[in-house]
C-alpha cells in the first residue's frame, strides 16, 4: 500500500513526463474557449483568478489550494470548480484539458510550477517576482522561449496607461537625457528579529508539507509563515525588492530599454539568518544608451524608512509619493508616483505640458487574447520582459548579504566576476523528493 509520501512523489514523476504528449498544444489555442486552473485560491491568487475569468472566452476548471480555510470565497464565485490540494495531482488530473494556468503562490514556489506548466505545453500567467532565485528565473525566461508559450509576468502596471506614458514621456525626450534613477517603496517586507523558538500545531485543513513544497522541512510556527508573513523569510520570500521591485522597476525597464545591470551594491540593512532586512538601499550601475546622458546610468532603490534625496522630496513637497520613481534627466525630472499619472518637473517649466494619447492595454485580457490568436504580445512576457526585470531585483535582494561590496555581474553567464562568495546563492537546491525536471 502506498504511504501518502510516496503517492506524491509518484505523481511528481507522471506530471515531470507529461511534456512528452502535451507540448504540442504550446501557445495558442485552436478553440474559442481557455480551460484555465489557477494555483491558489486566495490573496492575490483570488484576484488573479477572478480577473482571468471576465474574459469571455476563459473558463476556470480547477484550482490547487492547500489550505481548505481559503477555499470559502472560491466556492461562492465557483462552485463547480474541481479543488486539489496537491498542484503535481492537478496536472496529472486536467492538463491535457488546459489551455493555461495562473501561478500564484508564495514566491518559492513559482518556478517548480511555472516550469512544469510550461512544459506541459500551458500559457503561464505567472505572479512577481518570475521566481525567487537568478537561477530559477533564467530558466523560467529560457523554457517560456524554447517552448513558445504565452507568458505574463503579474505587473499589471505595465500594462497601465501611467507606467506607459512614462516611457513615452521620456522617450520623446520630455526630460532630455536620463542621468540617474530613483526607486523607493514604503513597505517593510522583512522582520529584523530571530525566528521564533515556538511552535504550533498545524491548523486542520492545511497542508504544511505541500505548503513547504520545494523547502527544507520544519516546524509549523503560527502567525509566522502562512497565511502573508512569508515574503519576509529568506526561504519562501523576496522582501520588499522582490514584492515591489517588479513594479517600481518595470517603468525604468520599459522607458529605457536597458536590461541587465553591469554591477550592484547594498547599502542599507543586511538579512539575518533567516529573515530579510527592512530599510534596505542598493545602487545599480546600468550600461547607458541612447535615452541616457552618459555611457551608464546609476539606479537607487531605497524601502522601509529610508527615501530619496531630500532636495527631491522637497520638490514634490505634498505631492511625493509612499512609492514611485524619480528620473533625473539634463532637461527636467520625472516623478512616476506608483498607480498614478508621471508628472514632469519643474512644475512651472512643464505647466503647459499635454499628455499624448495611449490605447488603452488590459494585462490580462492582454494574455487570454495571445492565447485565442491575438496580434498583441503581453507587454510583461518571460523571456523578454519578466525575466531580466526579476533578476534585476533578485540580483539586489542577493546583494544584501554582502554590504558594502561593489559585486560586478556577467548577466551571459549568470555569475558575480570579482567574488565568488555571492555565486553560491544563485541558485537553491531542492528538498529530496521535490526535484522538478528542467530546475
Amino acid at each position: 500500500m502506498q504511504t501518502r509520501r510516496t503517492f506524491i512523489r509518484n505523481v511528481a514523476l507522471t506530471a515531470t513526463s507529461l511534456p512528452l504528449f502535451n507540448i504540442a498544444r504550446a501557445g495558442t489555442t485552436p478553440s474559442n474557449t481557455i480551460n484555465h486552473a489557477s494555483f491558489g485560491a486566495n490573496g492575490m491568487a483570488f484576484a488573479d483568478l477572478k480577473t482571468l475569468s471576465n474574459h469571455p472566452n476563459l473558463t476556470l476548471r480547477a484550482v490547487a489550494e492547500v489550505d481548505d480555510n481559503n477555499l470559502v470565497r472560491l466556492k461562492e464565485a465557483f462552485p463547480d470548480v474541481r479543488v486539489y490540494k496537491d498542484w503535481r495531482v492537478l496536472l496529472e488530473k486536467e492538463g491535457k484539458h488546459l489551455d493555461s494556468v495562473n501561478v500564484s503562490t508564495p514566491d518559492h514556489m513559482h518556478a517548480p510550477i511555472g516550469v512544469t506548466a510550461m512544459q506541459m505545453g500551458l500559457n503561464v500567467y505567472g505572479q512577481k517576482p518570475l521566481a525567487q532565485t537568478l537561477y530559477e528565473t533564467r530558466r523560467m525566461a529560457e523554457i517560456a522561449k524554447e517552448t513558445g508559450v504565452v507568458t505574463q509576468m503579474g505587473t499589471q502596471l505595465t500594462s497601465s496607461t501611467y507606467e506607459r506614458l512614462a516611457a513615452r514621456m521620456i522617450q520623446d525626450g520630455v526630460i532630455g537625457k536620463v542621468k540617474e534613477v530613483h526607486m523607493f517603496s514604503h513597505k517593510t517586507w522583512g522582520d529584523s528579529k530571530p525566528r521564533p523558538e515556538r511552535t504550533a500545531p498545524v491548523p486542520a485543513g492545511f497542508d504544511w508539507d505541500l505548503w513547504l513544497g520545494v523547502a527544507e522541512e520544519r516546524p509549523y510556527i503560527d502567525d509566522y509563515y502562512h497565511p502573508g508573513s512569508w515574503r519576509a523569510r529568506l526561504d519562501f520570500g523576496t522582501g520588499t525588492l522582490g514584492d515591489m521591485g517588479c513594479h517600481i522597476y518595470s517603468p525604468m525597464f520599459q522607458a529605457l530599454g536597458i536590461r541587465a545591470p553591469i554591477s550592484v551594491k547594498s547599502i542599507g540593512n543586511v538579512p539575518n539568518e533567516h529573515n530579510w532586512a527592512i530599510d534596505e538601499s542598493f545602487e545599480y550601475i546600468f550600461p547607458g544608451n541612447e535615452l541616457t546622458a552618459d555611457d551608464t546610468v546609476k539606479v537607487t532603490w531605497t524601502d522601509g524608512s529610508l527615501r530619496p534625496p531630500q532636495e527631491l522630496i522637497e520638490m514634490f513637497g505634498d505631492k511625493m509619493p509612499n512609492q514611485g520613481s524619480i528620473f533625473i534627466g539634463t532637461e527636467g525630472i520625472l516623478l512616476q508616483p506608483h498607480v498614478e499619472l508621471p508628472v514632469p518637473y519643474p512644475r512651472e517649466k512643464f505647466a503647459d505640458y499635454r499628455y499624448p494619447k495611449l490605447e488603452a492595454r488590459n494585462h490580462y485580457k492582454d494574455f487570454a487574447n495571445a492565447i485565442l490568436g491575438g496580434k498583441k504580445k503581453p507587454l510583461a512576457d518571460f523571456a523578454d520582459y519578466g525575466g531580466p526585470l526579476t533578476e534585476t531585483v533578485l540580483l539586489g535582494a542577493l546583494a544584501s548579504r554582502f554590504p558594502n561590496e561593489t559585486l560586478n555581474w556577467d548577466a551571459k553567464n549568470l555569475r558575480f566576476t570579482n567574488s565568488e562568495k555571492p555565486n553560491q546563492y544563485i541558485s537553491k537546491t531542492y528538498r529530496k523528493g521535490w526535484e522538478v525536471e528542467g530546475l
